[in-house]
């Protein structure tokens, strides 16, 4: 299977072969599962305190002979609070068990629960082979980018790895055809509902992933750039290659990651 290279004018440079991975079956349930384990990861746990709303006394004795007794009073023999007595009287509240006005949760969500889940080694090198495949689909592709014009996958020479500019990067994206993509993902809208109170007004499109094939200058310049995200060809994952569990994001490697991908035998068995 070959793939052209590209200049960062944008001009065709060569061909060169792609590495095994490429040829990797298509698997959207494992790359699905890999995704989600990822997402797992990253949620932050949350819940009450363990003993939130049982940290009052709230005794009420089952008892008939007892001096504070439910028995002979007509009521239910919960847990009550003491407002003020006088003698056997007593005046209360319920305001303890769940069923009550005013009570503890029944069932809170709890802080200890563990979220995170679990994927094979061998299961999750395929999920990525098979994503990394995904990004030279062209109908995958093209699902998500209609304007579309290249040859996929898209290679682009390693001169691009020593840009350190993000003007510089983003002019080498346009030389490339990608310039209504790049419009596209500029555009944010403000979220609907309560998450504007937490940290995520705006919802933001996503939109090419580069590659790398070490930590070159280009992973200060290209992150700038609203909806473009960067990494080192040894730290693809499910997320980034298949943003929301969806295969085919729009993906341009540098030659030399291409090269790292063949020599270095990444995500085999």
């Amino acid at each position: 299977m070959k793939a052209t290279v590209y200049s960062i004018k944008g001009e065709k440079v060569k061909q060169i072969d792609l590495p095994i991975q490429f040829e990797e079956e298509y698997r959207p349930n494992i790359i699905r599962r890999a995704f989600l384990v990822i997402r797992s990861h990253l949620r932050q746990p949350y819940g009450a305190k363990p003993k939130a709303g049982q940290r009052s006394s709230a005794v009420l004795s089952r008892r008939r002979r007892d001096y504070k007794t439910s028995y002979g009073h007509g009521i239910s023999r919960i847990p009550r609070k003491t407002i003020w007595r006088r003698g056997r009287q007593f005046g209360w509240v319920g305001a303890f068990a769940p069923g009550t006005v005013g009570g503890r949760r029944a069932h809170p969500p709890k802080a200890e629960k563990i979220w995170e889940l679990k994927i094979n080694k061998k299961e999750r090198k395929k999920a990525i082979r098979s994503a990394i495949a995904a990004t030279a689909n062209l109908n995958l592709v093209k699902e998500r980018n209609p304007t579309l014009s290249l040859s996929l996958p898209i290679i682009i020479e390693s001169e691009f790895e020593k840009v350190n500019k993000t003007k510089e990067v983003k002019k080498i994206l346009e030389n490339l055809g990608l310039k209504k993509e790049l419009e596209r993902t500029e555009k944010k809208k403000i979220r609907a509902g309560k998450g504007k109170m937490r940290n995520r007004k705006y919802k933001k499109k996503v939109g090419p992933l580069i590659v790398v094939s070490y930590d070159c200058p280009l992973l200060k310049a290209a992150p700038n750039i609203p909806g473009v995200d960067i990494c080192p060809i040894n730290s693809l994952n499910a997320l980034l290659l298949a943003p929301g569990s969806k295969p085919g994001r729009l993906t341009i490697y540098t030659e030399s990651a291409i090269e790292n991908l063949r020599t270095k035998k990444l995500f085999l068995s």
